[in-house]
């Protein structure tokens, strides 16, 4: 890893559209040599930009101002999850229109720095605590960093998860195994939204604090051997986080395995996840975890206004009809099972989520995995993670008329655990402990 760097400015993907309205809010210099100021429209067109009466394959704004700032109108948050919704968002930075697919895309050109400015308060609330801010801040400059600073080796780990996604699909047409990568985006370097990190521009209030942390740790990575950490976070890891190759790419990364989150072991617990009893018992009891609290003040720091229409993520329930899972699942997946007879959990992962989910129907029965897809299918939108058991009642001839999950968590829970770390920020743990506690054997390195 190369230190002493300057930093990087990164491209950030917001929106994707047939027609894209913003505003400029100063004066812009366009790439086609013109000063433009206000309401905008950029139409796709045949393959072009169609703008100010020109195509174009290509058109860039660029602030002539420190105090100037773009708005990008319907811009979806939470895609796919049950908070989805379209807002108008202001950023600062340059705009780049790019076309791909037969739509428009809006870039943001961006220094990382100001970029983690809007991430922490996107991701978070402003308001969390310092220690908390600061953790924030490196996991997320060093997930961002990581494939733009050592290419080489991204490139490689994803050549490697292309081949194995291609052995996954050829070992059976009843086996459905798949992962989502960072490898969907080819024209800039991340997406706005929960896919990557979430980055709402300067329209999530930020303050002084999350601007102190961002400097207080500025150019800081997390690094194992001197390699950049792939830093993966998520809400809840539900007591236990998971390892990295049981929710992505097959790929062991010793910094991403299970961590029992709380400062000894819960007791009445066989912490082998992996066994099914284990992890029923584990999922059905509330074990100690820095993660289980209901602290208001706390979890304000960590979920923003839509976040907090979750109300329960340290352990859940979520109850079906057989009509209604039946729907559900032959709609997400594509594929008809007749009537659902089953949902059996084939592999489990380190932190009790299910990997490979057996979904046993009438008419077919598909094994369906990883992590992610396992939530998809199950949910209108994502159910909140794939540790649950299940519970199967009202059966007539032989077919359950209900299903009831139980589960524990919200997210993949690999990496830092969001809500964990606020309870460890509150608690008096400084970042590079708190740090330290979720990435195992990871070390604080300075590149800028």
């Amino acid at each position: 890893m190369t230190s002493n760097i300057t930093e990087p400015i990164i491209q950030v993907g917001i929106v994707t559209a047939t027609q894209i309205l913003f505003r400029l809010n100063g004066m812009f210099a366009a790439s086609n040599k013109r000063i433009y100021s206000g309401r905008q429209v950029a139409v796709y067109r045949s393959g072009s930009i169609l703008f100010d009466g020109m195509r174009l394959k290509e058109l860039t704004f660029t602030a002539t101002s420190l105090q100037d700032s773009f708005e990008l109108k319907n811009v979806a948050i939470g895609i796919g999850f049950h908070w989805e919704r379209r807002e108008t968002q202001c950023f600062k930075g340059d705009l780049k229109l790019i076309t791909e697919q037969g739509k428009l895309t809006a870039i943001n050109r961006i220094g990382v720095e100001n970029y983690l400015t809007s991430v922490i308060s996107s991701e978070m609330s402003a308001t969390a605590s310092d220690e908390l801010l600061k953790a924030h801040a490196v996991i997320s400059r060093s997930w961002l960093l990581k494939p733009i600073l050592e290419p080489g080796t991204r490139n490689q780990e994803l050549r490697s998860a292309t081949e194995q996604k291609k052995t996954n699909y050829k070992l059976s047409t009843k086996n459905h195994i798949k992962w989502y990568e960072r490898d969907a985006h080819t024209r800039f370097d991340v997406c706005a939204d929960d896919h990557c990190q979430r980055y709402q521009g300067i329209t999530r209030a930020s303050t002084d604090a999350v601007k102190k942390a961002i400097e207080a740790t500025r150019g800081e990575l997390l690094t194992y051997k001197n390699k950049i950490c792939d830093a993966r976070f998520s809400k809840s890891c539900g007591g236990a986080s998971e390892t990295f190759e049981n929710c992505w790419a097959p790929k062991h990364h010793p910094y991403l395995t299970k961590v029992i989150d709380n400062p000894t072991e819960p007791e009445g617990f066989e912490m082998d996840l992996t066994v099914e009893a284990n992890a029923y018992n584990w999922i059905r009891n509330n074990p100690e975890a820095f993660c289980n609290t209901s602290d208001k003040k706390i979890l304000e720091q960590v979920l923003n206004n839509y976040d907090q229409e979750t109300t329960d993520f340290y352990r859940w329930e979520v109850e079906y009809s057989q009509a209604e899972l039946l729907e559900i699942i032959e709609r997400r997946s594509g594929i008809e099972f007749g009537k659902i007879v089953d949902l059996i959990p084939v592999k489990r992962g380190e932190s009790g989520r299910i990997v490979h989910l057996k979904i046993v129907g009438t008419k077919r029965t598909v094994t369906v995995g990883k992590e992610l897809e396992i939530r998809k299918w199950l949910s209108n939108s994502h159910l909140y993670s794939s540790a649950f058991v299940v519970d199967k009642t009202e059966i007539v001839d032989g077919i359950p008329q209900k299903f009831i999950l139980t589960g524990a968590g919200w997210g993949h829970g690999v990496g830092l655990c969001q809500i964990g770390a606020a309870v460890m920020g509150e608690k008096g743990y400084k970042y590079h402990e708190i740090l330290l506690h979720y990435f195992r054997g990871a070390e604080l390195k300075r590149v800028y």
